[in-house]
Parts: structure tokens; C-alpha cells; sequence
């Protein structure tokens, strides 16, 4: 994919290269996925008789094992509409501290769901199933009733959930008939790293939901995958949210692309971010986990007096980052950055620090 790069990864009309590490989601639909789009067959979604939708559900379904999905405009609407067809009002859903579901999707669990969810505070994130368990509510009168258990991997922190972890969560959600429900955004990720199939991962829960956008170039959109029956659900949920699109093939035609090809380049993202995190640790004041390093996010904390400045400066010489957060600056290697880019971004980062 790499001699498919735009020229959208350019600043000045092409002098010289745009190298985005803000995140996974900032890559640009390769120049296959845009003619795929161009040729895209339609019909209404609504009506499920768009043929490129319906072949990139049937696609998803079959790449992670399971009955149905279904084509959602976002992770957050997938992760939200598995907690709406998972539960009923006034339950509670039990998550990760630090999980993108807590963290990250403006508390729409309540607003949506009338769900309470209950963080627990995982080491390194890694969910544990004792710990689990032991945050399953009891049938006193006083306490709402556990309906959902929520895992993510990868994990926010850039770390993967062992698939042993997994089924043993599996587990105890059966011992206490409460499904669990998987938000992988970055399912394949995780999965290229473990060294298995994505759907090992997603045979350890009842469902789950990965995005297109974030790592595999697709511009829009999402996966929800269960059994016939979550899907319709689902699927009855997403038309409440106003999340019938009608003609979603021309955007499904990048999805397919997106599982197909985009999924198996995902090792070169890993590669880059270890030597973007070997090659920040040498940097005076900067120091990375490098066994934290495990998919392609990598975590620098910068002890540096100057930090304020160092995203504007970047940015004027073609290098975008995320703002800090204190001393901390999150990275992200994806399609649209190479080895040079990283080699690049940390010559400048040297450049800054010694003005």
C-alpha cells in the first residue's frame, strides 16, 4: 500500500511531506479504496437491499466469527448500540477505568441507555477476571443488577488483553449469564500482535464492534457483530439514533477494502512505532515503556522545561501531534507515516530541543 501514498501527506502543495501522528484515524482512503467507492454499487440500506453493504456485513460477520453485523457510522454508535440491545434500563454495565466506553462517549450511556456503568481500575489495564467478578452486584434491592461486562482490546494505553485474560472473563460472564461486549476499535491490532485471528478474540464475547476508520484507511464507519438476534436489535436502535444512511455502499466499498487488504499491513505500523519508541528513548529528558509498545501507539513522557511551544513548532515544519497531556505526548504510526517519517519527527524533536 505504501506506493499508493497521496499527495494528501504534503504541506505547500507538495514541498514536503505531512507526517500526522495524532492518531490511527487521520489516514487518508488509499487511492484503491477511492475507486471503489466511485464504482460502488447502491441501493437503501433502510431497506437492506444496498448490495455493497450487505457484502461488507456478511464480510465483517464471517472475519470475526460471528452470526450478524452491522454497518454503524462510528465506534462510539457501535459501542452504544451493544449496550442498548445488551441491556434494559437501570442495570449496570462494568468497564475498564480507563476504557474508551468510561472515558470517551460523553457519559451516552446514561443518556441513552439509562445504564450505570461501573469503572474498575484494571493494572496496566489488563482486565482481570477476579476483580470482575467480585464487582457483580448481588441480589439485594438496593443495588441495580449487572447486565453487561465490557472489555476493550487494544487497550487505550497501547497494551493487548491475552486471549487466556479474555476467556476467563468469558467465563464469569457465563457462570453469571451476563454477556460481554467487546469495543475493538482496534480489534486487528491486537490480534496482529497476539499472533491470531481476530475472530479467536471475538469468540471470547457475545459481541463486538471494530472501526474501518481507525487504522485501516476507510473514511467513515464501523463494525457490530453478533448473533442474528443482537443484530436486529441493533439494527432497530441505529434507525432510533438516525442511523439509516440509505445509500452506504459508496462508503461500504472502502470497509471491504479496509478488512481485506488494510488488515494485513497492520505489522508495518507495529514496526514503526518501536522505532519511533526506541529512537525517542535516546532522546536527553524523554523516556518511552517500551514494553508498553505493543500495537502502534507509543507513550513518551518528556521532561523538558519548553513543552507548551513544541506542537505549534511542529506543525510549521510538517509534523502534527496531539496536544500534550502535562508531560506526556501520545504517538501514533499508521498507513500514511513511514520509517523516515519517524526518523524525521524525532530530528526535529532534537532540533527543538536544542533552540
Amino acid at each position: 500500500m505504501r506506493n499508493e501514498m497521496t499527495s494528501n501527506n504534503t504541506v505547500d502543495g507538495g514541498a514536503a511531506r505531512r507526517m500526522d501522528f495524532r492518531s490511527d484515524t487521520v489516514t487518508h482512503p488509499t487511492p484503491a479504496m477511492r475507486r471503489a467507492m466511485a464504482d460502488a454499487e447502491v441501493g437503501d440500506d433502510v431497506y437492506q437491499d444496498d448490495p455493497t453493504t450487505n457484502r461488507l456485513e456478511q464480510l465483517a460477520a464471517e472475519t470475526v466469527g460471528k452470526e450478524a453485523a452491522l454497518f454503524v457510522a462510528s465506534g462510539t454508535m457501535g459501542n452504544q448500540l451493544a449496550l442498548m440491545s445488551h441491556t434494559v434500563k437501570g442495570q449496570e454495565a462494568i468497564v475498564g477505568a480507563d476504557s474508551h466506553i468510561f472515558m470517551h462517549e460523553v457519559g451516552a450511556a446514561a443518556v441513552l441507555s439509562s445504564l450505570n456503568l461501573r469503572p474498575l481500575a484494571f493494572p496496566d489495564g489488563v482486565p482481570d477476571a477476579a476483580q470482575i467478578r467480585g464487582a457483580i452486584r448481588s441480589s439485594d434491592i438496593h443495588e441495580p443488577a449487572t447486565g453487561l461486562i465490557c472489555l476493550e482490546n487494544g487497550l487505550a494505553n497501547g497494551r493487548v488483553v491475552p486471549v487466556s485474560v479474555m476467556r476467563e472473563v468469558q467465563e464469569v460472564g457465563r457462570a453469571h449469564g451476563i454477556p460481554v461486549h467487546l469495543d475493538g476499535a482496534r480489534l486487528f491490532n491486537a490480534a496482529t500482535a497476539l499472533g491470531v485471528k481476530a475472530s479467536e478474540l471475538a469468540a471470547c464475547v457475545d459481541s463486538v464492534q471494530f472501526c474501518l476508520s481507525k487504522g485501516l484507511c476507510a473514511p467513515v464507519g464501523s463494525m457490530l457483530c453478533g448473533d442474528a438476534a443482537f443484530n436486529a436489535r441493533a439494527r432497530k436502535y441505529r434507525k432510533l439514533l438516525g442511523g439509516g444512511m440509505r445509500q452506504t455502499g459508496v462508503l461500504a466499498a472502502a470497509g471491504i477494502l479496509a478488512i481485506e487488504e488494510m488488515t494485513q499491513r497492520l505489522h508495518e505500523d507495529h514496526v514503526n512505532a518501536r522505532l519511533l519508541a526506541e529512537l525517542l528513548n535516546e532522546l536527553p529528558g524523554v523516556e518511552v515503556d517500551l514494553d508498553a509498545v505493543q500495537i502502534n501507539m507509543v507513550f513518551a513522557t518528556f521532561d523538558w522545561p519548553d513543552l507548551a511551544g513544541l506542537k505549534s513548532w511542529l506543525a510549521e515544519r510538517g509534523a502534527i501531534i496531539g496536544q500534550p497531556d502535562g508531560q506526556v505526548v501520545r504517538f501514533l504510526t499508521n498507513n500514511d507515516v513511514n520509517d523516515t517519517d519517524c526518523r524525521r519527527l524525532v530530528a526535529l524533536l532534537e532540533e527543538y530541543a536544542a533552540r
